[in-house]
């Protein structure tokens, strides 16, 4: 953060240097002691600047963050993919055992009552009175029931669960999939821009060669203000580029450090060396798009379960078997009865309950109709997403060798404006060329290696794009 700050800081003395240089600059020639000035404001200039080149310099003395290392913090402590990986053991939860019915159920029950009455007792022996005495009764028992049958609804609903689980890992298997693209693309992003920095501060360093070189022939009398005023113009104009880019990579690092997890203000340099691994054919890449790619596979597990959702629906129109046991206890004890003061009983129950719902209105019928109709719907979308996957997978395919024929054709853009601008050099230095013919050889130089920097990570964006559709991705 105090680099920040100190870059900030950097930024506001260059906007007033320049003002001042172009209140130095709207004036008559140069006098001797203009010309003093102006080189005291350039060499607070290349002051500022030197201790802005010196943050960028602490930042790639920072330890290099591999891709593979990237990703595995990313797998570790990214928030979506801890997000998915809770919902796969909540999905795994539901499709317990314990969750089927396949189990028997166990209760025990106890109750007991005491009365305080007072009344009377008609028998055939006459009328009997009694006092008010306390009378109990009491019960208990331990049952068990299981469902021997109820028309395979019950093993069709536990495989509907087992498939939920496995299409709640497919999800997260996308989002593990699609969080891992996300991280190369911005990993990719910065290593773009730590090449663009080192670009611009190359041609940084050029342009006050220059700026030098004007001033020097000035005092010597071979050369004009005009030179210089175009120098300076140059390097104010690299000067701001190269701030911009800092800026650019410092908001980049925070966004990579999101994807990772942690803290965002943690600084890091990158690789950027590329490597294209993409050795399979487009006839291979296509069969494992339709064999492995996770949309596909998601369509699959959702067909799967449309079907386990008819057979299920259907288990209305059977019947449903049970057997319970119990071992049951029971007593009262009634000291103003008739006949009978007391008794208790206990001992072993076992049985068998049938029922059959034969007519449920027609709620069975409606919902292993509904049950279909999702199915026929399910095969239409598992339809479209076979063609869908199928265009980007040729799109994405032309995308990639388009990105490498680019990169190949840039690289030799690459060594032909290298070529102009080394020729064009020496041109300057011996005065056969203007200083914006020569400033014009070196913009196309920057354009040619920015061009080319940009055309190796679309290129391997397109390779990760091109894995992902073909369900290999996560390989790497």
């Amino acid at each position: 953060m105090t680099r920040i700050r100190r870059m900030n800081t950097d930024f506001h003395n260059l906007k007033a240097l320049h003002a001042k240089t172009m209140i130095a600059a709207s004036g008559s020639p140069l006098k001797r002691g203009c010309r003093e000035t102006r080189r005291g404001i350039n060499f607070s200039l290349l002051l500022s600047f030197s201790l802005i080149l010196g943050a960028s310099t602490m930042a790639n003395a920072q330890e290099v963050l591999t891709r593979d290392e990237a990703m595995k913090l990313a797998l570790q402590h990214n928030y979506d993919i801890q997000v998915a990986q809770k919902n796969i053991e909540s999905a795994k939860n539901n499709s317990s055992i314990y969750n089927t019915g396949y189990l028997p159920t166990a209760n025990l029950i106890g109750s007991g009552q005491i009365t305080y009455n007072a009344g009377e007792n008609e028998t055939v022996q006459g009328t009997q009175s009694f006092d008010a005495a306390e009378a109990y009764n009491y019960n208990a028992s331990l049952g068990v029931n299981y469902v021997i049958f109820n028309g395979l609804g019950r093993m069709y609903n536990y495989k509907q669960l087992k498939e939920q689980h496995n299409l709640t890992e497919l999800q997260a298997k996308q989002i593990i999939e699609n969080t891992l693209l996300q991280l190369s693309n911005s990993y990719f992003e910065i290593a773009q821009l730590s090449e663009n920095i080192n670009i611009i501060k190359s041609a940084l360093d050029i342009s006050k060669t220059r700026l030098k070189r004007a001033q020097y022939g000035y005092e010597y009398g071979q050369g004009t203000q005009l030179n210089i005023l175009n120098a300076e113009v140059d390097v104010n104009n690299d000067s701001i580029n190269l701030l911009n880019g800092v800026q650019s990579l410092e908001n980049r690092k925070r966004s990579l450090n999101l994807i990772l997890g942690r803290a965002l203000d943690t600084d890091f340099a990158v690789d950027t060396n590329v490597v294209f691994q993409m050795a399979l054919s487009a006839e291979e890449i296509s069969a494992k798009a339709f064999e492995r790619n996770i949309q596909i596979e998601q369509t699959k597990s959702q067909l799967k379960n449309s079907e386990y959702a008819i057979k299920a629906s259907r288990a209305g129109w059977f019947p449903s078997l049970s057997a319970n046991a119990a071992y049951a206890y029971q007593g009262q004890d009634n000291p103003n009865g008739a006949f009978l003061l007391g008794n208790q009983s206990y001992g072993p129950q076992a049985g068998l309950s049938l029922s059959w719902n034969i007519f449920d209105g027609g709620t069975t019928k409606t919902r292993t109709q509904s049950a279909k109709i999702a199915l026929e719907t399910q095969k239409i979308q598992q339809e479209r997403t076979a063609f869908t996957v199928q265009r980007d997978v040729l799109n994405a395919l032309a995308t990639y060798e388009n990105a490498l024929f680019v990169l190949q054709a840039q690289q030799a853009n690459v060594f032909t404006a290298k070529r102009n601008f080394e020729r064009s050099n020496e041109m300057y230095k011996t005065g056969q060329i203007t200083s914006i013919e020569f400033r014009q050889a070196q913009l196309n130089l920057l354009q040619a290696q920015n061009n080319k920097s940009q055309a190796k990570y679309n290129a391997k964006n397109a390779e990760l794009q091109l894995k992902q559709l073909a369900g290999v991705l996560l390989e790497e």
